[in-house]
């Protein structure tokens, strides 16, 4: 049963406009593991199954080839969660630093830390989604002070749900500053710059690196493009790769080659921020 306050909210995001979600703003999430989402779901093992498809038919024409090659599926939702993990952690430092900005606005024009919070995410929801993470984090933090919940245990589990040193950091010196008595607004102004900083430099070494990433990924493609067109341009040219124990050898042998330089190259250009 909601409460009286947040029956008040929810009339009050109905009348401007505001669709009430599905999704309790009360839900912990964590945020420092991935999970798949059902679109994910279907997507990851369609594409992997189309892979290894092609990869058994190009390099080994064979079925059971495609039977051992399965397992490793696990390897590829690994470095799939891996990479929309770091991406999801650069989108929600991305919104927690306009969040902070805006709540640094209303700080400024007078408000207190809870009040900036609420105007913050009034702000948000012009700006992102309902479903964006600082919108329902914000919004919980809402719902939660109604119950007398302190704004910097909040800002403080959140930072730690969220796994992102910035966060965690910016949380404790929150939470440190609002016991003390310190200067919010200089705090904020200060974790603003830092962020702010650390992202520039990210998208200036990204920026570098953008050539090199598009060479990478076409020298990836590059094996398996002149293979299929070896194979289909000259049918059986490859045979010989196919039906002896010595060509079977070597194209396991070429096949383990490319993995290894596939997952190297792939080290080299990632960026850890």
């Amino acid at each position: 049963m909601r409460t009286r306050g947040e029956e008040r909210r929810l009339i009050q995001r109905e009348n401007d406009g505001h669709r009430p979600r599905d999704r309790p703003a009360s839900e912990r999430m964590d945020y420092s593991v991935y999970q798949f989402s059902v679109k994910e779901k279907v997507q990851y093992p369609a594409v992997y199954v189309l892979l290894d498809g092609c990869v058994s038919y190009l390099f080994f024409r064979s079925l059971p080839a495609f039977v051992l090659l399965l397992p490793g599926a696990a390897l590829f939702f690994r470095e799939q969660k891996k990479r929309l993990h770091a991406r999801r952690k650069r989108e929600i430092t991305q919104q927690f630093l306009d969040g902070i900005q805006l709540m640094l606005a209303a700080l400024q024009a007078g408000y207190s830390s809870e009040n900036a919070l609420r105007d913050a995410e009034k702000q948000l929801r012009k700006i992102y989604s309902p479903e964006a993470v600082i919108v329902r984090e914000f919004e919980r933090m809402d719902v939660q002070m109604e119950m007398s919940r302190n704004l910097e245990e909040l800002m403080l589990d959140f930072g730690r749900r969220s796994d992102i040193p910035d966060i965690v950091s910016f949380a404790e010196v929150f939470l440190t500053a609002k016991r003390t008595g310190g200067d919010l607004i200089a705090i904020i102004q200060n974790t603003v710059s830092c962020i702010r900083q650390k992202q520039e430099t990210v998208q200036e070494i990204e920026t570098c690196l953008a050539g090199k990433v598009m060479e990478q990924n076409i020298m990836s493609v590059i094996p398996i493009l002149i293979l299929a067109y070896v194979k289909f341009s000259s049918p059986g040219f490859l045979d010989v790769m196919y039906e002896t124990a010595a060509g079977v050898t070597v194209m396991v042998i070429c096949f383990a080659v490319y993995l290894l330089a596939y997952f190297w190259g792939q080290s080299i250009v990632r960026i850890e921020a």
